[in-house]
């Protein structure tokens, strides 16, 4: 499941546009929105006045855009997309969950995670783009009450607890395994990772497991499935699709079939609790990083969709490690940035070692 995840996701006139310009125009009682804070913070840095940056469209918000859009010579719909984040420059670029940010860090996806820290400490008027020293504080107060190593760093275990949703701890359900049952038939019935059910169990993915054992199901498992992710499809519909964009975007059909298989089991209607979708598992900031940066057009939220994008995410993983197929998966997994940076965390090991170890098998 990619955090920095990774090929990330597509949008509609160009994905983000349509996204934050519905935000930009919605009705007053819409929520305030990371993104629409991140938009004004944008704004103000240029000159452009878009009111408080308190997260909500707002009269001052969609009449700075239009400006802005004039200023620059790009058609003053008033929606945001490419042309428009583009001349926004580094504000207005990248997307939260495309890189890892610490102190010095400048941008778009630095807005949007200053402005979730609102309730760890950091003041409303802090809330400007810059990844301060104030702004690793409020991180690190957030990710000590999540449970996470508080070093005051976004990266991708961040960025999933970001994605999830808080929830009172549920009562933990359990699978009887049956004679011929394995990991992914067991996660194929509750519509779960094979990898996160495993992982869930403190289990390699390749343990033997054996009549009568119990496993703890992770939570999201469920007997019906959930149209978060999109229709279901066969187990050969999304081979061939990982077959065929495979092709276009020129990486091995086989790995990318072992990388879709350890993900999901090819199940398209997987959601898993951070919110990753389909048969790739993508986050939604993977997803939208793809649509946006490496696509340039939104993809369907259907198999087909997910699969063109995780591939194409793949591509690109491989680019950023000069084909390197381990790095590459590893990179996946835990963000190509924290690769370098730290190396291989042990999960990530595990992870990579499966896949390789599924390959040619799929």
């Amino acid at each position: 499941m990619p955090a920095n995840s990774v090929d990330m996701r597509r949008f509609a006139v160009v994905g983000v546009a349509v996204f934050i310009g519905v935000l930009v125009f919605a009705p007053s009682g819409l929520a305030a929105s990371a993104r629409v804070a991140a938009l004004q913070v944008a704004l103000k840095a240029h000159g452009f006045d878009p009111g408080p940056v308190d997260g909500v469209r707002g009269q001052l918000t969609a009449n700075a855009v239009v400006r802005f859009q004039r200023a620059n010579g790009i058609p003053a719909t008033g929606l945001v997309g490419r042309e428009t984040r583009r001349a926004l420059g580094r504000r207005g670029r990248p997307l939260l969950g495309q890189r890892e940010l610490a102190i010095g860090a400048v941008g778009w996806d630095v807005a949007v995670l200053e402005f979730r820290l609102r309730g760890f400490g950091l003041g409303a008027q802090a809330v400007d783009g810059l990844f301060t020293r104030r702004t690793a504080v409020a991180l690190r107060r957030y990710q000590s009450r999540r449970g996470l190593a508080a070093d005051g760093i976004a990266g991708p275990r961040t960025y999933r607890a970001l994605t999830g949703r808080r929830s009172t701890p549920a009562a933990t359900r359990w699978h009887v395994v049956s004679a011929g049952e394995s990991f992914f038939s067991i996660a194929a019935r509750y519509h779960v990772s094979p990898w996160r059910l495993a992982r869930h169990n403190r289990l390699s993915l390749m343990t033997v497991i054996v009549p009568s054992q119990r496993l703890a199901l992770p939570r999201g498992a469920r007997t019906t499935a959930s149209p978060a992710a999109g229709p279901p499809a066969s187990r050969d519909a999304v081979r061939a699709a990982i077959d065929y964009w495979s092709r276009v975007y020129g990486v091995d059909p086989t790995l990318a079939r072992a990388l879709g298989w350890m993900e999901s089991g090819f199940q398209q209607d997987v959601v898993s609790s951070v919110g990753a979708l389909g048969v790739m598992q993508l986050l939604p900031e993977t997803w939208e990083f793809v649509d946006t940066v490496l696509l340039g057009v939104r993809t369907p939220r259907t198999y087909q969709g997910n699969v063109r994008a995780g591939v194409r995410y793949l591509r690109w993983q491989l680019d950023e490690f000069d084909g390197d197929v381990r790095l590459a998966l590893a990179g996946w997994y835990q963000g190509a940035r924290a690769v370098r940076e730290r190396g291989l965390y042990g999960e990530t090991k595990e992870f990579v070692r499966i896949v390789l170890a599924l390959y040619g098998t799929v």
